[in-house]
């Protein structure tokens, strides 16, 4: 993280720069959703497919903009104690053991003790909310989709007010609202109250132009005939019917790897040695080796595109 922090962007064009500075090639239609996010203080929702980027854009803006990154990583049954806050327990039980030993204290001010700052334990949502005034964090919850619907329900009431309470201390509110991406991948449907409070953006895969720009960015060593053929391959199996397309993180990937064994251009065997770079599940593998990638190569050789 840079050790100063920026300020948001003022235009649109401004936005596209700052993501460019963190190697990011974005659509004008995205930069214009972080923008407007940005100035007017509201959470940017992002949804689209796994890979295509929604994750990299809330690094790129801590990177661009020198703030900290706070990541809450959802998960099926994600509860308060682990996204908010908890009680250090075992430091509790040693404070009041050692309070016993040392005499008698009062109960009332024992309890009051145990249960103060000292023993609190801040989980990504509280530390977003406790960041400094002059440069917020920015806070990244990633996969919401993964979670259940009371969570939902819990980060909706700390969305509206950017406060959180904590009955035996009482209201933390943020000074200043930190800057929050929540991302979804789509396995289920989120609720539209938590829709309404953002700002929404569909993340789609990227143009083969958009894509190649991409790839030059992550993988500079990379031969330039490589880079085309792989997005070529890439943009056409995302035409076909697999499980689960490739994203933009794994045509990076298959560049990175095809370097890494010395190659300047695809072939039929290279292609089928090193298909589970880009997919990710048997049957796809099944369905792309052989005959299909020895077709698809052939009809990308036809007709690489000078992007």
């Amino acid at each position: 993280m840079s050790q100063h922090s920026s300020a948001v962007p003022n235009s649109i064009d401004d936005t596209l720069a700052l993501l460019a500075k963190g190697e990011y090639v974005a659509e004008r239609s995205l930069a214009t959703a972080v923008f407007l996010a940005l100035r007017m203080q509201r959470p940017l929702f992002l949804e689209g497919e796994a890979g295509v980027g929604k994750t990299e854009i809330a690094k790129v803006l801590a990177a661009t903009l020198g703030r900290r990154l706070i990541r809450l990583q959802c998960y099926e049954g994600l509860d308060i104690a682990s996204a908010v806050y908890e009680w250090n327990y075992p430091r509790q039980m040693i404070e009041i053991r050692l309070t016993e030993a040392g005499g008698a204290a009062s109960r009332d001010k024992l309890e009051k003790d145990i249960f103060s700052e000292r023993f609190l334990i801040r989980r990504p949502l509280l530390q977003a909310l406790e960041g400094p005034k002059d440069s917020p964090p920015v806070l990244l919850i990633d996969e919401l989709d993964r979670t259940d619907e009371p969570f939902e329900a819990y980060l909706l009431e700390v969305l509206s007010d950017f406060q959180v309470t904590i009955p035996e201390i009482g209201t933390i509110k943020a000074a200043e609202p930190p800057i929050v991406v929540i991302t979804s991948n789509r396995t289920r449907e989120i609720h539209d109250a938590i829709k309404r409070r953002c700002l929404y953006h569909w993340v789609d895969y990227p143009s083969a132009e958009r894509e190649l720009e991409i790839v030059r960015r992550k993988v500079p060593g990379a031969a330039e005939h490589l880079s085309r053929e792989v997005v070529a391959f890439v943009q056409k199996l995302r035409g076909t019917d697999l499980f689960k397309l490739p994203g933009v993180a794994e045509s990076i990937d298959w560049v990175k790897a095809l370097v890494a064994l010395d190659r300047n251009s695809l072939d039929a065997d290279t292609v089928n040695d090193t298909l589970g770079v880009l997919l990710k599940y048997q049957d796809d593998v099944a369905r792309i080796r052989g005959d299909e990638a020895v077709r698809i190569l052939a009809e990308i050789r036809s007709g690489i595109q000078t992007y």
